[in-house]
């Protein structure tokens, strides 16, 4: 039987078949030498159609816990905290370069184990210009590169797997920056760069959350004064963010990037769950309150209609275009009801007490008429005792991430 490129099952049958015939044959004669060839084609054959999958990452850092006695806890040095090591076991989390360049050193899993298919499939192989103008050294400080610790000049010679990290393979920047140019206020000091970085990482903080599921419609007049109404307790904006997380609608806070003049964003994810992202840029309630309502009116009016996918505010530059103008007239309804505001007849010489007991009879917070009456003035420096400056951020401080 003359050796042939094995390309079927018969083929492989008969190869077997020789191969036994052959297998007391001894090295260095004709028949071993034809026994070698057979068995290096079958070997060849069996690759092609019976291809050992490569062992997946998680399985192999539990095999290697289990070998060495470990516990969770023990992984924190190489993965980066509890919450993390969780995440990384339970599938929720990738592991970075970082990660996987520390399991390897420290607990000497082969690297090519812990990449898996990442090269290929979580991360792209290369990244979109804009990634190199995203603020590297912000974002560093920030601790945006999960799983990294070395210090800054480790992250620059590390750049591009960093960034690579970072943006996932699913990011389309070309169709991201249309969005933004179509949906940023006009005359909006806003860096493209830094807006795409800070868009990419609140949907990163969104994408963890568990939310029960997103129905549409849910935010109808009444399910925005029921919001309204928590903004009469101390812990407002604390009771809203979980009412609108028990209705599916995530709320995340990360501060603005340097160069630019974000107060806050709207917009969904792929499981179509609405993102009302803010960037608490002022620390008052009435700042808070307004905002807030601003992107819900764009999630109520816009989001998923008129071809619209995502909004980025800047609330310096009001009513710049239909849906803005909208959001605005929309927002400032549902805090407090046009002709409730029409007849109460408040006005800048009102008094701070005048204002309290308004608020009052609408139990609202009395923050939301002051910053309103304020606004419609055009005299910030009214009711400052009103507006709860200070009050907001000490609300969410494992939230904010500002700047070193």
């Amino acid at each position: 039987m003359t050796p042939k490129l094995i390309k079927t099952n018969s083929d492989y049958t008969e190869a077997l078949s020789r191969i036994e015939a052959l297998f007391d044959a001894i090295p260095g004669t004709s028949e071993g030498d034809e026994l070698e060839f057979w068995i290096t084609l079958v070997e060849l054959y069996e690759r092609m159609q019976f291809p050992i999958k490569a062992p997946d990452p998680v399985g192999a850092i539990r095999f290697r816990m289990e070998q060495l006695g470990l516990q969770q806890v023990d992984l924190v040095p190489f993965i980066g905290s509890r919450a993390k090591v969780s995440e990384v076991l339970s599938g929720k989390r990738p592991l970075s370069i970082a990660m996987i360049r520390k399991l390897n050193t420290g607990l000497g899993i082969p690297a090519e184990v812990l990449l898996g298919d990442c090269v290929n499939k979580r991360l792209p192989q290369t990244i979109p210009d804009i990634c190199f103008r995203f603020p590297f050294i912000e974002m560093y400080k920030r601790g945006w590169f999960e799983g990294f610790s070395g210090n800054l000049n480790e992250a620059k010679s590390h750049m591009e797997e960093l960034l690579r990290s970072f943006v996932g393979t699913e990011y389309d920047a070309e169709k991201e920056c249309f969005l933004h140019r179509q949906r940023i206020a006009k005359g909006a000091e806003m860096n493209d760069a830094a807006l795409e970085a800070w868009h990419i990482r609140v949907r990163q903080l969104a994408s963890r959350e568990q939310l029960p599921a997103w129905k549409s419609g849910t935010v109808t007049s009444e399910f925005l004064r029921e919001i309204a109404r928590l903004s009469y307790f101390e812990t407002g904006p604390l009771l809203a963010r979980e009412y609108l997380n028990k209705n599916g609608i995530h709320l995340v806070f990360e501060e603005r990037m340097n160069r630019t003049r974000l107060d806050g964003a709207a917009f969904c994810l792929k499981d179509k769950s609405p993102v009302i992202a803010l960037t608490l840029r002022y620390d008052r309630l009435d700042y808070f309150w307004f905002t807030l309502f601003h992107e819900l009116a764009h999630i109520a009016l816009h989001l998923d209609k008129d071809g619209c996918e995502a909004f980025f505010d800047d609330l310096s530059n009001p009513g710049t275009t239909a849906f803005e103008t909208e959001a605005d007239a929309f927002a400032s309804n549902m805090l407090i009801p046009k002709e409730i505001w029409e007849d109460a007849a408040l006005s800048p010489a009102s008094t701070p007490g005048e204002v309290n007991a308004f608020a009052e009879r609408l139990r609202i917070s009395p923050a939301i008429p002051a910053g309103r009456l304020r606004y419609e003035s055009g005299n910030y420096s009214l009711f400052s005792r009103l507006v709860g400056n200070g009050k907001l951020r000490i609300l969410f401080p494992d939230k904010m991430t500002p700047l070193h």
